[in-house]
């Protein structure tokens, strides 16, 4: 099954931002995982478009942008154009939930969607042969650093079980409190993406850091 590590610049040295991107050019990260926030449908702030389109000059890998904001409709083009390799947009922010993903998909780019803690894998039941990946939040989304939520584990078991059991190639991915142990249960658990900040930029050997997230 594939694994990828797609470490989030939410925690990135934003005085030194062009090191760290070059750090994760020369590492074993397939993707560069951007979380955008609102400060409404989240607790935070975090940054958007001229933070993307910088990024986007200096790497050649993927761009995975985790909007987790209040209405996300207006700004796929902005952030497609900007660089977006993947856009994910959350279940509980989509009143038209198949227009979003495939108003994506037209954009020629990946279309996910992703699920908060107390959302159940279930939901996604009709829209599911229409996404490239579901992203599971295993803490609450907001910041940085947050103690993982174990229920996860069998959150992504149940939904590797539907996808398996529907003949679907759609990815997971999982957000929040990864680490080596967490890491490794939850690619045993069926996950094929993971994505991990604080762990990742405040390791002494961020490049270990990252072949042993991906290879325990």
């Amino acid at each position: 099954m594939k694994r990828i590590i797609a470490p989030s610049i939410l925690s990135a040295n934003f005085l030194k931002l062009g090191n760290d991107i070059e750090m994760l050019n020369h590492s074993e990260a397939e993707w560069i995982h951007f979380d955008v926030m609102d400060g409404v449908f989240v607790p935070n702030i975090s940054f958007g478009l001229p933070i993307l389109e910088q990024v986007r000059t200096i790497t050649t890998k993927p761009l995975d942008v985790h909007l987790m904001i209040k209405n996300p409709d207006p700004f796929i083009v902005p952030f497609k154009n900007a660089g977006a390799d993947n856009i994910t947009v959350h279940y509980e922010t989509c009143t038209h939930l198949h227009r979003t993903i495939h108003f994506i998909k037209e954009q020629g780019i990946m279309a996910s969607v992703c699920l908060n803690p107390h959302t159940p894998v279930e939901l996604l039941s009709e829209i599911l042969p229409d996404v490239d990946m579901v992203l599971i939040m295993s803490v609450n989304p907001g910041y940085g650093g947050q103690k993982f939520i174990e229920s996860s584990y069998q959150k992504v078991q149940k939904l590797r079980n539907i996808i398996d059991k529907k003949n679907l190639n759609t990815l997971i991915e999982v957000d929040g409190g990864v680490n080596f142990e967490t890491g490794k249960k939850l690619f045993e658990a069926g996950a094929n993406v993971l994505v991990t900040g604080s762990f990742i930029f405040k390791s002494e050997q961020p490049l270990e850091t990252i072949k042993h997230l991906l290879h325990e």
